[in-house]
């Protein structure tokens, strides 16, 4: 999969995506990560990039100049890979929840682009013209997208074949749509005694069929 992000900050995501299981799905070649700084598309000679909205009101605007050609350049140098247009997705306190099942359906795409908010959002022009959907991590207000883009890619690259060791870990676990539920059962791990607190025998048997009937009867 290759993703794009279109940022006013880049660095905030050399941390959180350049550890771990995305380290390893990007240094495998699973997951193509490019991160555009939308300053560079900026006007004029200080790379203007907000306004005052028309009808006034607190806050600033994203212009829509830098956001469009930030798209098009982007979509136009990477056609030529796997699929000839990126999903493109905003983010937005107003935008669709991200649930499971979202995150599973995009993870079949190919190529996406990931549009990060600031100030008071963007033009609804751009929107209407260069959004395919607005997505949202939840009921709050954060400071800019690139925190909801990061918690996408995490969530996404799960599903990517390869990258987790075991690929039905992602079908295993809550929430996924594979098994219809919410809930998991207790997991333990050694030592056997912990503190006085003894893990539970059946796991211990070697039985499968009545480990799986304990962790049925054990969901929480």
């Amino acid at each position: 999969m290759r993703v794009d992000v279109v940022t006013l900050f880049p660095g905030m995501f050399e941390g959180p995506l350049t550890e771990s299981i995305i380290a390893r799905a990007r240094d495998n070649q699973l997951l193509d990560l490019h991160f555009h700084d939308l300053r560079s598309f900026g006007i004029g000679n200080y790379k203007q990039i907000d306004d005052k909205p028309y009808g006034g009101g607190a806050g600033m605007l994203m212009r829509p100049e830098p956001l469009v050609d930030a798209i098009e350049k982007i979509t136009e140098l990477g056609k030529s890979g796997k699929a000839r247009k990126p999903h493109r997705i905003y983010f937005s306190p107003r935008g669709k929840k991200l649930k499971q099942k979202k995150v599973e359906s995009i993870a079949k795409k190919k190529w996406l682009l990931l549009i990060c908010g600031h100030y008071e959002g963007i033009d609804q022009r751009v929107i209407d013209g260069w959004i395919d959907e607005e997505l949202s991590i939840g009921d709050y207000v954060l400071t800019g997208g690139e925190i909801p883009a990061m918690v996408l890619i995490d969530a996404v690259a799960r599903h990517i074949p390869g990258v987790l060791g075991d690929d039905l870990s992602s079908h295993e676990e809550s929430f996924s749509e594979a098994l219809d539920r919410k809930k998991e059962h207790p997991h333990y791990t050694r030592p056997e005694i912990f503190r006085e607190m003894k893990v539970p025998d059946v796991l211990l048997s070697g039985n499968h069929g009545e480990i799986e009937k304990w962790r049925k009867e054990n969901l929480q």
